[in-house]
């Protein structure tokens, strides 16, 4: 039986100062992460789609242009709920992807579901009197006892696995896999005007409003599905965004590079990065052209729906008089997805992709699968290189946004400083008095790897440890982030299966390689990934992954 106990936390939120009579509260929290969403999709991060409340969060809160996560939504969730590495969360590989050599090898790094090595925030939140509800994808494991009302959480209603159709059928990315919405941990049926984003956001409404006349704080994990393939929205969203992106998809990337150099967040002089085995815009015939238009049309519709029922969440908190004490994270799990439907595993043969109706006014309504395919995903991701699935800048750089309850005194600011998903957890158990326990549940507990942002949040200081690094180890992909630099090893055909040296700096597009100019940072930086690796349940399977990456990008 778990104990309830009550700390009381510094209260470190209002730029006003308090009266000593005045009681000390701990925050609500409302933590927000959207599904596939590119670096420059929504408006603060010099997006073109329409997002209004994410626009007014940013005025409030504080922007982050330096903040990383995984490259692959499971193992970014499992940091960003554990505060360690993924390989330490049992995320480094993820559940659905078949690899016998590597499954043979039993490591408990790549199981597929969230391990007991790590306690969650909902599970510490909740012992220190915290109500805790989540809504939407969990992805963390299917099995008994892997569920998020398992690990923390006393309401639920989620997507357990990865993805799939946001309307009423339940169909999947794949023959193979399989959507499963539970509640509680109990599976239901869906009604029949489901829809992923709706009712993910009705359902956190309810679950707050439950409890609203209760004295404890809640914490609120609203993960939602959007943007994540296959992609669907409401017909009148789409049709806001009717013949928006006819410019195609060249074009977009030199809007989004351009409006990220006005905000200042890359250097005028740098050099961007592209694709090359993405097609120019203008080599497409006209009825592919109008296809893709489309289908980047309902991209967006599906943000700006997303935004809209934020804004709904935040109204329900004004009108309860619960938003000027709510701390608020807004972030995306990784980048956008460059992926087409044939990459799914089951997908090859096209047999079940022909099932659906993708006529082009039925794109993106029911009964279609349709998604943002590379040539966009390279636009969301400028200047970077590649996107979800690499551990290139594209597919591990993110955007996050964060308000503090009350009135920040460094609202609306950008913070340059290097952040990691890991990073959330010893924030909010700091902000909420918290501790973090070796033991948790009869299980011994990794320690934390990442450190608060507080100081930043209140303007009271830098990073405890700026100058720490970061490693990554993912499908056969490394990269190691230390300062301005960066190590990357990308298996052929889409690097050079070596490690490469870049300066962030002045090249975060990584194109070019400088491992030739400055060697003794190179070989320092690869035994720093050594160590990281030997530390974290890392596995150096060097070559299962490399037909994956030919099959799915050659």
């Amino acid at each position: 039986m778990k104990y309830w106990f009550v700390l009381f936390c510094v209260f470190l939120f209002s730029c006003q100062p308090k009266k000593e009579t005045e009681t000390v509260q701990q925050p609500n929290i409302l933590l927000i992460v959207a599904d596939d969403l590119g670096y420059s999709d929504i408006g603060p991060f010099g997006g073109e789609i329409q997002t209004p409340v994410l626009d007014r969060m940013a005025n409030e809160g504080m922007r982050f242009s330096n903040f990383y996560v995984l490259p692959n939504c499971s193992p970014t969730r499992s940091s960003l709920l554990s505060g360690n590495d993924n390989h330490v969360a049992g995320m480094g590989i993820m559940s659905e992807m078949d690899y016998p050599a590597l499954h043979r090898l039993q490591l408990p790094g790549y199981s597929g579901a969230l391990s007991k090595q790590v306690v969650t925030i909902p599970e510490l939140l909740r012992d220190n009197n915290y109500h805790t509800c989540m809504v939407g994808k969990w992805h963390l494991g299917e099995e008994k006892g892997e569920n998020p009302f398992d690990r923390g959480f006393e309401e639920t209603f989620i997507l357990g696995t990865g993805g799939g159709s946001h309307y009423q059928d339940g169909k999947p990315l794949a023959p193979p896999q399989h959507m499963e919405y539970s509640r509680n941990g109990v599976e239901v049926e869906l009604p029949a005007d489901f829809y992923s984003t709706h009712n993910y956001t009705d359902s956190l409404i309810r679950f707050i409003d439950k409890n609203k006349s209760d004295s404890k704080p809640f914490f609120a994990f609203l993960s939602y599905t959007a943007v994540h393939d296959p992609l669907h929205a409401p017909k009148e969203y789409i049709d806001k965004y009717k013949g928006k992106f006819d410019m195609g998809w060249d074009s977009l990337y030199d809007l989004r590079l351009n409006n990220l150099k006005a905000l200042g967040i890359i250097q005028p002089d740098i050099k961007p990065w592209k694709n090359p085995a993405i097609p120019a815009w203008n080599s497409l015939p006209k009825e592919v052209q109008q296809q893709y238009a489309r289908d980047m049309e309902v991209y967006a519709a599906m943000i700006d729906y997303m935004d809209m029922s934020i804004g709904r969440v935040f109204e329900y908190l004004k009108q309860e008089g619960l938003y000027d004490n709510t701390l608020i994270i807004f972030m995306s799990d990784n980048g956008a997805n460059g992926a087409i439907a044939e990459t799914y595993p089951g997908n090859e043969d096209g047999r079940y992709l022909a099932s659906f109706n993708n006529a082009p006014d039925n794109r993106g309504l029911p009964g279609s699968y349709i998604v943002q395919g590379p040539g966009w995903a390279q636009a969301s991701s400028a200047p970077f290189r590649y996107f979800k699935l690499f551990t290139s800048e594209g597919g591990i750089k993110a955007p996050l946004m964060v308000k503090m309850p009350g009135t920040m005194k460094n609202a609306g600011q950008w913070n340059k400083s290097f952040i990691h998903v890991t990073d959330i957890m010893p924030t909010l158990l700091e902000l909420t008095g918290t501790s973090y326990p070796n033991e948790f549940n009869g299980h011994k507990i990794h320690p934390l790897i990442g450190q608060s942002i507080n100081q930043l949040l209140t303007g009271e200081g830098t990073l405890a440890n700026p100058d720490r690094g970061i490693g990554y180890e993912m499908f056969e992909m490394k990269a190691y982030i230390q300062g301005k630099w960066k190590i990357l090893r990308l298996p052929v055909p889409m690097g050079t299966g070596e490690w490469e040296l870049f300066d962030l700096e002045k090249d975060p597009g990584e194109t070019t390689d400088l491992s030739a100019q400055y060697p003794d940072i190179k070989s320092r930086l690869i035994k720093a990934w050594q160590e990281y690796a030997s530390q974290n349940n890392v596995h150096d399977h060097n070559g299962h992954y490399d037909s994956l990456y030919r099959r799915s990008f050659q």
